[in-house]
């Protein structure tokens, strides 16, 4: 098999070829082989134009009809931008909402977006925010830069632990397989779609840390903590015993559970794999829900005080879901694992959450820090609005070139003008430290962001795997 979509002068080539090497109609002994292995096509689409042309006419035609080559010179419908740009975008859900509404043929559209005339766009419903938030988010995004040797970027977050909850189904309503002809599908139920086992899981992470050859020192992941207990079964069934000890979710999350899984599970584990020689001055960030503990809570700082480390609670501003490392995208990784295991037992829901946590990759948990700090660059631009897309750095690719930055740099003059925002938004006693940095910083013109230059960036040095 080769080409399926043969161009004209390759149709036309094919029946000449044979026309000339022909007697009476039939092509000459192994001349349909030999014109299948030149043009990389199968010997049967050699002998489907052969007849075809034949059908059409018996004399040694220069041109082959266009019926006999098929659809090749119908007419393109040219795109009407304006009038799709009229439509209400509830009627440009898919390609055959746009045909119908437009009166052309679906393939019409499907060629349009082949040729990027139109492309698919997947729109989310974003959090909505008000004034205190957008200041709150753009306050947080620049108390995360500094000025170093007249370069704004990013600090490199090494010391911020990300703490978030999820909860993670048994099994989904709906799942995709690929099943051979005859093959019976598989057959899953349950007595109600609206129930299905759950199991919440308390998650922990921090920015992998990696040496000067490229060496893991650090794989960030503090660990998963589910919130279960072990509970004797009330009666018997046909599973097991009544009495029998049995691993069961709980369903009530209030802030006495949190505050027993933060000091009892993630403190102990944060100090167990925090690496020897990096600060143990941490900060915990976790969003504002409310069963969340505050800083000052007497149990939470005597065991996040001793040791010899300094651990304090942040929360995130409000509203700002991908201000969070869990949430930006280590979830979803994380989900896509698990989702790979099959489970029927809340231990075996457990057992995969935790395999998918420790197969995760360091280096995909390191992109996302990369990315929470370009998104954060986007806050700056929209001053503190969340209209935007996350933006994409091909970070796969830089690390292959061996140019994959440690932390992005900033515009001095982003930063200079959302400086002068916050001051007419009545904040201009906040940010010291920045502000004086960037006065001492000369009127440059600095790299933006999403531009690498290896001269200038620190770089995380890729490995020979």
């Amino acid at each position: 098999m080769g080409i399926k979509n043969l161009t004209i002068d390759e149709k036309e080539g094919i029946v000449h070829f044979l026309m000339a090497n022909s007697e009476s109609g039939v092509p000459h002994k192994g001349k349909i082989s030999e014109a299948a292995l030149k043009w990389s096509i199968s010997r049967k689409t050699v002998w489907l134009w052969w007849k075809r042309a034949k059908e059409i006419s018996s004399d040694k035609a220069v041109h082959l009809p266009s019926r006999m080559l098929g659809n090749t010179n119908a007419p393109t419908v040219p795109i009407n931008i304006e009038m799709i740009k009229s439509m209400p975008f509830k009627n440009r859900s898919s390609m055959r909402k746009i045909a119908k509404k437009l009166k052309v043929g679906y393939g019409t559209v499907q060629r349009w977006v082949e040729k990027g005339e139109l492309k698919k766009h997947s729109n989310p419903i974003h959090p909505s925010l008000n004034d205190s938030n957008k200041l709150r988010r753009l306050l947080f995004s620049l108390a995360s830069i500094y000025v170093e040797e007249n370069i704004v970027k990013f600090k490199d977050m090494s010391c911020n632990v990300h703490i978030d909850e999820k909860w993670f189904y048994l099994t989904t309503t709906t799942d995709n397989y690929y099943i051979v002809a005859g093959e019976e599908p598989p057959y899953r139920s349950c007595q109600s779609k609206r129930y299905i086992t759950k199991v919440m899981f308390m998650c922990a992470v921090a920015r992998p840390i990696y040496g000067e050859d490229g060496e893991l020192l650090f794989d960030g992941k503090i660990g998963v903590f589910p919130f279960v207990e072990q509970v004797p079964a009330a009666r018997r069934s046909k599973n097991r015993e009544a009495g029998t000890i049995e691993t069961k979710a709980i369903d009530s999350i209030t802030k006495q559970v949190t505050k027993h899984c933060l000091i009892n599970d993630i403190i102990p584990a944060i100090k167990a794999k925090w690496p020897a020689n990096a600060s143990k001055n941490i900060c915990i960030q976790q969003d504002n829900a409310r069963p969340h503990i505050v800083d000052h809570d007497p149990k939470f700082r005597a065991a996040a005080s001793s040791d010899g480390f300094n651990i304090h609670l942040q929360f995130q501003p409000p509203n700002s879901p991908y201000l969070n490392i869990n949430d930006l995208g280590f979830f979803r990784s994380l989900q896509t694992l698990q989702n790979d295991e099959v489970a029927s037992t809340v231990e075996e829901l457990v057992g995969n959450v935790h395999a998918a946590f420790r197969d995760h990759e360091p280096m995909k948990l390191n992109f996302n820090f990369l990315t929470l700090q370009s998104v954060m660059v986007e806050i700056m631009k929209c001053k503190g609005h969340n209209s935007f897309d996350i933006p994409h750095m091909s970070k796969e690719s830089l690390l292959r070139q061996g140019i994959l930055p440690l932390n992005l740099m900033v515009d001095a003059n982003l930063v200079r003008d959302c400086l002068a925002y916050l001051d007419q938004m009545g904040e201009g006693s906040s940010l010291n430290e920045l502000r004086q940095g960037m006065a001492l910083l000369p009127a440059v013109e600095v790299v933006p962001p999403t531009e690498v230059n290896d001269t200038e960036m620190e770089v995380v040095v890729a490995s020979d795997e």
